[in-house]
Protein backbone atom coordinates (compact mmCIF):
# COMPACT_ATOMS: atom_id res chain seq x y z
CA UNK A 1 0.00 0.00 0.00
CA UNK A 2 0.52 3.77 -0.75
CA UNK A 3 0.29 6.87 0.54
CA UNK A 4 0.53 10.45 -1.28
CA UNK A 5 0.27 13.32 0.77
CA UNK A 6 0.38 17.20 -0.31
CA UNK A 7 2.34 19.46 2.03
CA UNK A 8 1.45 23.07 1.35
CA UNK A 9 2.58 26.37 3.58
CA UNK A 10 2.50 29.99 3.66
CA UNK A 11 -0.61 30.71 1.97
CA UNK A 12 -0.56 34.32 3.07
CA UNK A 13 -4.00 34.90 2.09
CA UNK A 14 -3.93 38.76 2.07
CA UNK A 15 -0.57 38.50 -0.14
CA UNK A 16 -1.33 35.78 -2.85
CA UNK A 17 -0.60 35.92 -6.49
CA UNK A 18 -4.53 35.61 -7.50
CA UNK A 19 -2.92 33.90 -10.76
CA UNK A 20 -1.82 31.73 -9.02
CA UNK A 21 -4.60 29.86 -7.01
CA UNK A 22 -6.25 27.96 -9.63
CA UNK A 23 -2.86 25.96 -11.03
CA UNK A 24 -2.29 25.45 -7.55
CA UNK A 25 -5.21 23.75 -6.76
CA UNK A 26 -5.47 21.99 -10.25
CA UNK A 27 -1.40 20.30 -8.89
CA UNK A 28 -3.01 19.67 -5.98
CA UNK A 29 -6.00 17.98 -6.83
CA UNK A 30 -3.84 15.77 -10.06
CA UNK A 31 -1.78 13.99 -7.71
CA UNK A 32 -4.43 13.12 -5.99
CA UNK A 33 -2.97 13.03 -2.42
CA UNK A 34 -4.68 11.15 0.92
CA UNK A 35 -4.45 13.98 2.75
CA UNK A 36 -3.88 17.56 2.24
CA UNK A 37 -1.48 19.04 4.89
CA UNK A 38 -1.46 23.10 5.41
CA UNK A 39 1.51 23.92 8.11
CA UNK A 40 0.67 26.96 8.90
CA UNK A 41 -0.15 31.07 7.87
CA UNK A 42 -3.20 31.05 6.45
CA UNK A 43 -3.36 34.71 6.00
CA UNK A 44 -0.98 38.04 6.54
CA UNK A 45 -2.51 39.54 9.64
CA UNK A 46 -5.57 37.41 10.69
CA UNK A 47 -7.76 39.60 9.33
CA UNK A 48 -11.83 38.19 8.87
CA UNK A 49 -11.48 38.62 5.15
CA UNK A 50 -8.20 37.26 5.16
CA UNK A 51 -9.68 33.80 6.42
CA UNK A 52 -13.18 33.63 4.58
CA UNK A 53 -10.48 33.43 1.54
CA UNK A 54 -8.57 30.99 2.75
CA UNK A 55 -11.77 28.88 4.13
CA UNK A 56 -12.98 29.25 0.28
CA UNK A 57 -9.49 28.33 -0.85
CA UNK A 58 -9.32 24.90 1.49
CA UNK A 59 -12.93 24.05 0.43
CA UNK A 60 -11.81 23.65 -3.10
CA UNK A 61 -8.80 21.39 -2.16
CA UNK A 62 -9.67 17.53 -1.32
CA UNK A 63 -10.13 16.06 1.76
CA UNK A 64 -9.19 15.19 3.92
CA UNK A 65 -6.96 17.77 5.60
CA UNK A 66 -4.38 18.59 8.28
CA UNK A 67 -4.52 21.98 8.90
CA UNK A 68 -2.35 23.69 11.91
CA UNK A 69 -1.76 27.46 12.29
CA UNK A 70 1.29 30.05 11.83
CA UNK A 71 2.12 33.05 13.56
CA UNK A 72 0.68 35.24 10.89
CA UNK A 73 -2.42 33.66 12.16
CA UNK A 74 -2.79 35.49 15.24
CA UNK A 75 -3.23 39.05 15.23
CA UNK A 76 -0.30 41.73 14.76
CA UNK A 77 -1.02 45.31 15.57
CA UNK A 78 -4.81 44.55 17.25
CA UNK A 79 -3.17 44.04 21.07
CA UNK A 80 -7.03 42.81 22.24
CA UNK A 81 -6.98 40.32 19.40
CA UNK A 82 -3.18 39.46 20.11
CA UNK A 83 -3.59 38.73 23.55
CA UNK A 84 -7.05 37.98 24.31
CA UNK A 85 -8.69 36.64 21.28
CA UNK A 86 -5.43 35.23 19.91
CA UNK A 87 -6.79 32.41 17.53
CA UNK A 88 -10.08 33.12 18.08
CA UNK A 89 -10.81 34.00 14.07
CA UNK A 90 -8.57 31.12 13.14
CA UNK A 91 -10.79 28.54 14.66
CA UNK A 92 -13.87 30.18 13.62
CA UNK A 93 -13.09 30.23 10.06
CA UNK A 94 -10.52 27.79 9.52
CA UNK A 95 -11.36 25.02 12.19
CA UNK A 96 -11.42 24.98 15.87
CA UNK A 97 -8.90 21.93 16.53
CA UNK A 98 -5.08 23.16 17.41
CA UNK A 99 -4.52 19.05 17.04
CA UNK A 100 -5.72 17.55 14.35
CA UNK A 101 -4.93 14.15 13.23
CA UNK A 102 -5.80 11.89 10.67
CA UNK A 103 -4.69 8.82 11.00
CA UNK A 104 -4.95 4.72 8.98
CA UNK A 105 -3.21 1.58 8.26
CA UNK A 106 -0.55 3.39 6.71
CA UNK A 107 -0.09 6.86 8.02
CA UNK A 108 -0.49 9.09 11.16
CA UNK A 109 -0.64 12.76 10.42
CA UNK A 110 -0.78 14.61 13.34
CA UNK A 111 -0.59 18.19 13.92
CA UNK A 112 -0.05 20.67 17.31
CA UNK A 113 0.00 24.64 16.84
CA UNK A 114 3.62 26.44 17.54
CA UNK A 115 2.02 29.71 17.34
CA UNK A 116 2.63 31.87 20.07
CA UNK A 117 1.27 35.31 21.21
CA UNK A 118 4.11 36.72 23.48
CA UNK A 119 6.48 36.28 20.08
CA UNK A 120 6.52 38.39 17.06
CA UNK A 121 7.65 35.73 14.63
CA UNK A 122 8.84 32.93 16.78
CA UNK A 123 7.23 29.62 17.67
CA UNK A 124 7.63 26.84 20.22
CA UNK A 125 5.84 23.62 22.01
CA UNK A 126 5.58 22.67 25.26
CA UNK A 127 6.12 19.94 27.34
CA UNK A 128 1.59 19.34 27.41
CA UNK A 129 1.94 19.28 24.10
CA UNK A 130 4.61 16.91 23.17
CA UNK A 131 2.76 14.62 26.10
CA UNK A 132 0.01 14.47 24.49
CA UNK A 133 1.76 13.87 20.91
CA UNK A 134 3.63 10.82 22.61
CA UNK A 135 0.21 9.41 23.74
CA UNK A 136 -1.48 9.47 20.21
CA UNK A 137 2.07 7.84 18.82
CA UNK A 138 2.27 5.30 20.81
CA UNK A 139 0.85 2.32 20.31
CA UNK A 140 0.36 2.53 16.50
CA UNK A 141 1.46 -0.43 14.31
CA UNK A 142 5.62 -0.57 13.63
CA UNK A 143 3.82 -0.16 9.74
CA UNK A 144 2.75 3.16 10.21
CA UNK A 145 4.66 6.48 9.10
CA UNK A 146 4.36 8.94 11.59
CA UNK A 147 4.16 12.67 10.89
CA UNK A 148 3.69 15.44 13.08
CA UNK A 149 3.12 19.04 11.47
CA UNK A 150 3.98 22.40 12.57
CA UNK A 151 4.85 25.79 11.84
CA UNK A 152 7.94 26.81 13.21
CA UNK A 153 10.52 23.96 11.54
CA UNK A 154 12.56 21.57 13.95
CA UNK A 155 15.82 21.86 11.74
CA UNK A 156 17.09 23.84 9.00
CA UNK A 157 19.62 24.29 6.11
CA UNK A 158 23.41 25.07 7.75
CA UNK A 159 22.68 28.93 6.05
CA UNK A 160 19.97 29.65 8.53
CA UNK A 161 20.13 30.84 12.47
CA UNK A 162 18.94 28.53 15.26
CA UNK A 163 16.93 31.41 16.64
CA UNK A 164 14.09 30.23 13.63
CA UNK A 165 13.89 26.51 15.08
CA UNK A 166 10.65 26.39 16.96
CA UNK A 167 11.04 26.87 20.79
CA UNK A 168 11.32 23.66 22.94
CA UNK A 169 12.94 21.55 20.04
CA UNK A 170 15.64 19.71 21.65
CA UNK A 171 12.89 18.76 24.55
CA UNK A 172 10.70 17.75 22.15
CA UNK A 173 13.10 15.61 19.99
CA UNK A 174 13.98 13.38 22.55
CA UNK A 175 10.21 12.70 22.94
CA UNK A 176 9.89 12.11 19.16
CA UNK A 177 12.26 9.96 18.85
CA UNK A 178 10.94 7.57 21.54
CA UNK A 179 8.01 7.27 19.50
CA UNK A 180 9.74 6.35 16.21
CA UNK A 181 8.91 10.12 14.39
CA UNK A 182 9.31 9.95 11.18
CA UNK A 183 8.81 13.21 9.32
CA UNK A 184 8.51 16.31 10.41
CA UNK A 185 6.37 18.93 8.45
CA UNK A 186 7.20 22.62 8.68
CA UNK A 187 6.78 25.82 6.74
CA UNK A 188 7.28 29.64 8.10
CA UNK A 189 10.91 30.51 6.50
CA UNK A 190 9.43 29.98 2.62
CA UNK A 191 12.10 27.48 1.56
CA UNK A 192 12.22 24.22 0.53
CA UNK A 193 14.41 22.14 2.07
CA UNK A 194 15.10 17.99 3.50
CA UNK A 195 17.14 17.84 6.76
CA UNK A 196 17.89 14.77 8.87
CA UNK A 197 17.78 15.11 12.42
CA UNK A 198 20.32 12.75 12.90
CA UNK A 199 23.17 15.61 12.15
CA UNK A 200 21.68 18.05 14.58
CA UNK A 201 20.05 16.30 17.60
CA UNK A 202 22.00 12.88 17.26
CA UNK A 203 20.08 10.70 19.00
CA UNK A 204 21.04 7.26 18.93
CA UNK A 205 19.54 5.35 16.39
CA UNK A 206 17.02 7.91 15.23
CA UNK A 207 17.10 9.63 12.29
CA UNK A 208 13.90 11.47 11.35
CA UNK A 209 13.29 13.55 8.58
CA UNK A 210 12.29 17.36 8.72
CA UNK A 211 10.71 18.68 5.12
CA UNK A 212 10.13 22.43 4.85
CA UNK A 213 7.71 23.53 2.25
CA UNK A 214 7.97 26.98 0.66
CA UNK A 215 5.07 29.12 0.12
CA UNK A 216 2.61 28.22 -1.76
CA UNK A 217 0.99 31.11 -3.25
CA UNK A 218 2.20 34.67 -1.11
CA UNK A 219 3.99 37.97 -3.50
CA UNK A 220 6.84 37.44 -0.45
CA UNK A 221 9.10 34.48 -2.10
CA UNK A 222 11.91 35.44 -0.07
CA UNK A 223 13.95 34.26 -3.64
CA UNK A 224 12.20 31.24 -3.60
CA UNK A 225 9.39 30.52 -6.51
CA UNK A 226 6.00 29.17 -5.14
CA UNK A 227 6.19 25.89 -4.58
CA UNK A 228 4.26 23.10 -2.73
CA UNK A 229 5.79 19.61 -1.75
CA UNK A 230 4.30 16.06 -3.22
CA UNK A 231 5.31 13.33 -0.35
CA UNK A 232 5.04 9.92 -1.55
CA UNK A 233 5.04 7.09 1.33
CA UNK A 234 5.58 3.31 0.84
CA UNK A 235 6.68 0.40 3.42
CA UNK A 236 10.21 1.30 3.88
CA UNK A 237 10.13 3.99 1.56
CA UNK A 238 9.65 7.96 1.66
CA UNK A 239 9.82 10.11 -1.82
CA UNK A 240 9.39 13.79 -1.63
CA UNK A 241 9.13 15.84 -4.74
CA UNK A 242 8.86 19.76 -5.16
CA UNK A 243 6.17 21.15 -7.17
CA UNK A 244 7.29 24.54 -8.10
CA UNK A 245 4.94 27.66 -10.23
CA UNK A 246 6.59 27.88 -13.71
CA UNK A 247 5.40 31.49 -15.36
CA UNK A 248 6.36 30.15 -18.49
CA UNK A 249 3.51 27.34 -18.68
CA UNK A 250 1.15 28.97 -16.01
CA UNK A 251 1.16 26.01 -13.67
CA UNK A 252 3.15 24.17 -11.24
CA UNK A 253 5.35 21.06 -12.57
CA UNK A 254 7.06 18.23 -10.42
CA UNK A 255 10.90 18.34 -9.81
CA UNK A 256 12.82 15.35 -9.53
CA UNK A 257 12.81 14.26 -5.79
CA UNK A 258 14.59 12.74 -3.04
CA UNK A 259 14.55 9.00 -1.94
CA UNK A 260 14.74 7.89 1.70
CA UNK A 261 14.60 4.28 2.88
CA UNK A 262 13.95 3.04 6.86
CA UNK A 263 16.90 1.51 8.03
CA UNK A 264 17.60 0.34 11.74
CA UNK A 265 19.63 4.00 12.44
CA UNK A 266 16.50 6.07 10.69
CA UNK A 267 15.98 7.72 7.27
CA UNK A 268 19.20 7.51 4.85
CA UNK A 269 19.05 8.48 1.05
CA UNK A 270 18.61 6.55 -1.76
CA UNK A 271 19.74 7.25 -5.70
Amino acid sequence: MSRTLAHLSDIHFGTVDPLILDPLIAAVRKIAPHVVVVSGDLTQRARPAEFLEARAFLDRLPQPQIVVPGNHDVPLYNLYGRFVERLENYQRYITPDLEPEYVDDEVAVLGTNTARSLTWKGGRVNARQIARIKERLHGLGSGVTKILVTHHPFDLPPRFSDQHLVGGARMAMGHLAECGADLLLAGHMHVSSVCHTVLRYQIAGHSALVVQAGTATSTRGRGEINSFNCIRIEPGFIRIERWAWSPQSSAFTGESGETFAKTADGWEPRP
